[in-house]
């Protein structure tokens, strides 16, 4: 799609599973089960990793990388990994890009499943994905990943951020920012501390890409929070703000990790918000045909 001067696409590089209980927190599993998926036998529902590539003049900016490919087989068994997904790097060439072409990298937050493919195992070595890129994330979310939680300490890895660091590639930011005039960075504070979404305005329309706050479709109506998240009421008032200015402007929604739906906008309906119309965006091929 091209809004303005610049051209987006997505990049579905890989599939897994969480639980649907963790996922929907407090809505019973009739309900989240009737909305977005039931779940295999362990529980588990399908997620994607759903990542967005944005190009202009001599930039090519990609956001979140994935799980990437350095899980242990343990937990790639736990969090059902999909192996016809190659690493995130083999994905990109088979899609026409080189790694090396990636000009900026927006890490979301640093969880393992948004920043897992920010860097890979280089023989013995952990090097980063992107050499020539820089990489943003907001100065109190590394803050927080390095001194996180009893709660959310495992979705952390440091092999996924700290070999940046060490790289000199990091870029931390802080508060609401712009790249551009036409593309923006906000952080929220509900599911972990400051993660940012990024928001692409052009005449031509808008793209918002949420991450996290609204993970899939059926997390649009305001209860569905996720149980993951450490500030549930802060993530229900980040919502309706949100949501509210997408309803208004008809922002395109990225889901990030919907395996069903990509893209969407947002209604407001007498029950509340909903998804409106799916909308097709670009997607490259990175799996083998």
């Amino acid at each position: 799609m091209k809004l303005g001067d610049y051209m987006v696409r997505l990049l579905d590089v890989g599939r897994f599973g969480l639980d649907g209980g963790a996922m929907f927190g407090v809505v019973p599993k009739p309900l989240w089960s009737k909305a977005y998926h039931p779940g295999d036998a362990a529980n588990r529902i399908p997620m994607a990793t759903r990542l967005l590539l944005i190009e202009w003049a001599d930039r090519r900016l990609l956001v979140d990388t994935g799980n990437g490919s350095k899980l242990s087989p343990k937990l790639q068994d736990i969090y059902a990994i999909d192996p016809a997904f190659p690493p995130l790097e083999d994905a990109l060439r088979r899609a026409g890009i080189a790694p090396e072409s990636i000009t900026d990298v927006v890490l979301t937050h640093l969880h393992f499943d948004h920043a897992g493919g920010a860097t890979f195992r280089d023989g013995s070595q952990l090097v980063p994905t992107f050499p020539n890129a820089r990489y943003y994330v907001q100065a109190d979310q590394l803050a927080w990943a390095r001194n996180p939680t009893e709660k959310d300490r495992a979705s952390f890895m440091p092999e996924n951020f700290e070999p940046l660091v060490e790289a000199g590639l990091l870029d931390t930011v802080d508060g609401s920012i712009h790249l551009t005039p036409q593309l923006s960075l906000h952080p929220v504070f509900g599911h972990t501390q400051a993660m940012q979404m990024l928001l692409l305005q052009t005449d031509d329309g808008t793209i918002f890409y949420p991450a996290d706050l609204l993970p899939t479709h059926a997390h649009i109506p305001i209860p569905y929070v996720m149980g993951y998240d450490n500030y549930p009421l802060t993530t229900i008032r980040e919502k309706k703000d949100w949501l509210e200015r997408a309803a208004q402007e008809k922002w395109i929604v990225v889901f990030e990790h919907d395996a069903m739906v990509a893209a969407g906008t947002i209604t407001h309906t007498e029950k509340g918000y909903a998804l409106g119309n799916r909308v097709e965006l670009e997607q490259l091929t990175t799996t083998a045909e």
